[in-house]
C-alpha cells in the first residue's frame, strides 16, 4: 500500500496488523514512562492525583492482555481505559492550569485576563502535562478502530438436526 491509494476499500495503515503491534508498542512504553514519571513526582497527594496513576497502570494491563489475547471482550475493556486514559487527562489539563492560577493569584492577586492565564500555562506545575495520558488514550482508541476482533461477526455452533 502507499500513501497516494485511497482508503475507501477498508484498508489502511490501521488495518495493518504490522501498525496495529506498533501502536500498542508505543502505548506500552508511553505508559510506563508516564507511570514512571508520576511515581517519582510522588504524584498522589490526593484521590485525583491518583486517577492517572491508577489510569497508566490499567492501561499497562490492558496493553499486554490485547497484546497476547485480543478477544472482543479484552478490546472493549481496552477501549473503556483509552477513553478514561483521554477524560483524565482533560480533567488534568484544567487543574493544572486551575492550580497555576490559583498560585499566580498568590503572588500578584491583580493579574487579570490573558496574562493570567499566560503565567499559569508557563507556571510552576507543567499544565498541559496531562495532556500526554489524553494522547496515550487517543492512541489506544486508534488501535481498536475497526480492529478485525471488533468488526467480525461471532460464530454460533450450528444445531444438529
Amino acid at each position: 500500500m502507499t500513501f497516494d491509494e485511497p482508503l475507501a476499500s477498508g484498508a489502511g495503515v490501521a488495518a495493518s496488523p504490522r501498525y496495529r503491534r506498533l501502536i500498542l508498542v508505543l502505548i506500552a512504553v508511553g505508559a510506563v514512562g508516564l507511570l514512571t514519571e508520576l511515581l517519582l513526582l510522588e504524584h498522589f497527594e490526593d484521590p485525583w492525583q491518583w486517577a492517572p496513576v491508577v489510569s497508566l497502570v490499567l492501561t499497562i494491563v490492558a496493553t499486554a492482555v490485547v497484546a497476547f489475547r485480543p478477544t472482543r471482550a479484552a478490546l472493549r475493556a481496552f477501549q473503556g481505559v483509552m477513553i478514561a486514559c483521554v477524560v483524565f487527562g482533560a480533567i488534568g489539563v484544567v487543574l493544572h492550569i486551575k492550580g497555576n492560577i490559583e498560585f499566580e493569584l498568590e503572588g500578584k492577586p491583580d493579574l487579570r485576563g490573558w496574562p493570567l492565564y499566560r503565567e499559569a500555562l508557563r507556571g510552576a506545575v507543567p499544565a498541559l502535562s496531562p495532556g500526554a495520558l489524553a494522547q496515550l488514550g487517543l492512541l489506544g482508541l486508534l488501535y481498536a478502530y475497526r480492529h478485525p476482533v471488533l468488526t467480525s461477526r461471532p460464530s454460533f455452533p450450528q444445531e444438529s438436526p
